[in-house]
């Protein structure tokens, strides 16, 4: 089920989006410990391709925006379970690179420094594996918001992956390029539209829109997953028991499992994210399919089992 522009800014929900905009204008005041240190990359095969997760370091943002429905006792338990010792949530940010013949494939590219200082690790970390930013080929965008596309532009305007050829959702391109967006949108979400646009403007030439079905390469096809953003996409990989990169269609391994049906503080159209997530975890739990998640405590690889009307999360092995 897709949504188009005009229904998703009718639908657009105010009082999650200000939750989670209100998260960013507390992010300067909150008591940083140490910077996120960089993260040994987890490598392993998919069938016919290569993976290896890099982090980008982590997000800090207040408790409720994993889980607006929850109460705070629930939400203490919730934090307790993940080991979180304060009173934020701690989001990983988990980037696969994918190898298949002379192809390197990269599921978005980080926020950089422009975000939050406990996040941009990717390119010290890609560094550090010794990969250059110049040897990717292709970098698809999940969707347009700051922790998965900022990382686009390095050095004021110079690509950080220089020689990719970049692949993103029409629906999501065609959302946030709209040149009247800045005005349709709440004051408080200005900076996220004003950062997507830059980044995107940025790519405007070398850029493939992609739809549900198509692939990337042979083998890594793309599903619509709308919701979190309009035209929010994951991505799928063929071979062995299956992989599904869920990207933000899934965006905790408890509540995103447990309580698919509980409200993302950062979804625009929070019933369709719901509807979408509910989807996409019976299937993986069906199919026995692994799944591959943005902000699961790193590296964020594991499977669905079911539970009672409901699923757990179990590691891979």
């Amino acid at each position: 089920m897709a949504i188009d522009h005009e229904e998703l800014l009718h639908l657009l929900n105010r009082r999650l989006f200000l939750v989670g905009s209100a998260a960013l204008a507390s992010v300067s005041t909150m008591p940083w410990k140490a910077l996120a240190l960089s993260t040994e990359p987890l490598k392993f095969v998919q069938g016919e391709f290569e993976v290896t997760v890099f982090s980008d370091g982590s997000l800090r943002l207040p408790l409720n925006i994993i889980a607006a429905d929850a109460s705070p006792a629930q939400l203490k338990e919730i934090a307790k379970r993940l080991g979180w010792t304060s009173d934020n949530a701690e989001l990983g940010t988990n980037i696969p690179l994918i190898k298949k013949g002379q192809d390197l494939v990269l599921i978005d590219n980080g926020s950089a420094n422009k975000f939050q200082p406990t996040a941009g690790k990717l390119a010290e970390n890609l560094k550090a594996a010794g990969i250059d930013p110049s040897a990717v080929t292709k970098v698809v965008f999940t969707h347009a918001h700051p922790d998965h596309i900022w990382g686009t532009l390095v050095d004021g305007d110079k690509l950080f992956l220089p020689n990719a050829a970049y692949y993103v959702g029409s629906a999501e391109w065609n959302f946030w390029t709209d040149p009247e967006l800045l005005s349709k949108m709440p004051a408080e979400m200005g900076d996220f539209v004003k950062g997507a646009q830059r980044s995107l403007a940025a790519v405007k030439d070398r850029v493939t829109m992609v739809k549900g079905g198509d692939e990337i390469v042979p083998g890594l096809s793309v599903l619509d997953t709308p919701g979190h953003t309009p035209g929010h996409i994951s991505l799928e990989l063929s071979g062995g028991e299956g992989l599904i990169i869920t990207a933000d269609a899934m965006t905790n391994e408890i509540v995103s499992f447990e309580h698919p049906e509980w409200k993302f503080g950062f979804d625009a159209n929070p019933d369709l994210a719901i509807e979408n997530r509910k989807k996409l975890v019976d299937r993986a739990a069906t199919d026995k399919i692994k799944m591959l998640g943005f902000h699961w405590t790193y590296p964020g690889l594991g499977i669905a089992e079911r539970k009672g009307a409901a699923y757990v999360f179990a590691k891979a092995s």
